[in-house]
């Protein structure tokens, strides 16, 4: 009997984006270096947050760590000072440190300033573990991969089994890359809230799409396998909100992750980044007292219900986006559509 292909659902009340993607947020692209030859199956992926020199540009920025089993670069930084200063890159777990070589090389070669007349700069690399289906001993990712993922970066980008996400499982499915974004409204106009999920976690028998117990269905009885993967969410939007704001929104994301089944296990990496792209922070601003447009405080369930919205629709989006993927020893990852 041939399967019956499962459709994606709508997400939410909240409209959706013209792409429904994280690019949606204006100035917002994405690019991917995708490795996918035999054992080797992983990549690079890279987000772009506008057009200019995110260094001399930066933008204020918020993480929030729900599980800390990760290897992260940059996010210290991040929150002590309330800014992104790079595009962000994801990768499998060995290869962060390639990847914030190849940003930091990207910045000095823009910026020769940089580490000499002016600060150094702090790289944001996030990564999951890929190798049940990637060779990720083998540290194929190079540093000529991570650049060609930031110059390739385009509103209209690839999901699925692609650049990071190549050798990702996400509820014992084909994970990988996922986007959505839900529109918001504030005094009249229009503005957007995007999310990017690198999905490599939860438990088949946990795996819940709108609302439905689909990984029960589709579970062995005697489903056993510990949660051991992560999850890495990039929330950016054109909404003006500060540091301490952007945390807030962040922080939801965990509401869109706990939708889809995930309870955050010892063993997972579960971490969120969330940019305004409203009001860049000059590197070189010259006055002592800087006026910046700012969110009423009031109004922000708006962006909470959006992060969450667009957390889960994303995670669902890597998983009907994702591919049937073959890899390292013969380990294979259906995907769930």
């Amino acid at each position: 009997m041939n399967a019956i292909p499962l459709a994606r659902p709508r997400i939410g009340d909240l409209e959706a984006g013209a792409r429904n993607a994280i690019s949606d947020v204006p100035g917002v692209v994405v690019g991917h270096a995708t490795l996918a030859q035999g054992e080797v199956q992983t990549g690079a992926t890279a987000i772009r947050f506008h057009g200019g020199d995110h260094f001399r540009d930066k933008l204020a920025a918020a993480s929030v760590v729900f599980n800390g089993f990760g290897k992260s670069v940059g996010l210290v930084q991040v929150d002590e000072l309330g800014q992104l200063e790079t595009p962000v890159v994801l990768t499998n777990t060995l290869s962060v440190g390639t990847a914030a070589t190849a940003l930091a090389r990207r910045a000095v070669a823009e910026n020769p300033a940089i580490g000499r007349r002016t600060s150094t700069v702090n790289p944001v690399v996030f990564e999951c573990n890929d190798g049940y289906l990637n060779d990720i001993q083998g540290f194929h990712v190079s540093e000529a991969d991570v650049l060609a993922a930031l110059d390739s970066c385009t509103p209209g980008f690839a999901r699925g089994a692609v650049g990071a996400g190549r050798g990702m499982t996400a509820y014992g499915f084909k994970g990988g890359i996922g986007t959505a974004s839900r529109v918001v409204a504030l005094d009249g106009a229009r503005f957007h809230l995007g999310a990017l999920v690198l999905a490599n976690f939860g438990r088949m028998p946990d795996l819940v799409v709108d609302g439905r117990k689909l990984g029960r269905e589709r579970a062995a009885a005697d489903e056993a396998t510990p949660e051991r993967g992560s999850v890495i969410v990039v929330l950016a939007t054109d909404v003006p909100l500060e540091h301490r704001q952007l945390r807030r929104v962040a922080a939801r994301a965990v509401v869109g992750l706990a939708r889809t089944g995930s309870f955050l296990g010892h063993g997972s990496g579960d971490i969120a980044l969330a940019v305004s792209t409203a009001e860049p922070i000059r590197h070189a601003e010259r006055a002592d007292v800087v006026a910046r447009r700012v969110l009423n405080e009031q109004r922000i369930d708006a962006l909470f219900r959006a992060a969450a919205e667009s957390t889960e629709d994303a995670v669902l989006d890597a998983l009907f986006s994702a591919e049937d993927v073959v890899g390292r020893d013969g380990h294979a990852r259906a995907a769930l559509a």
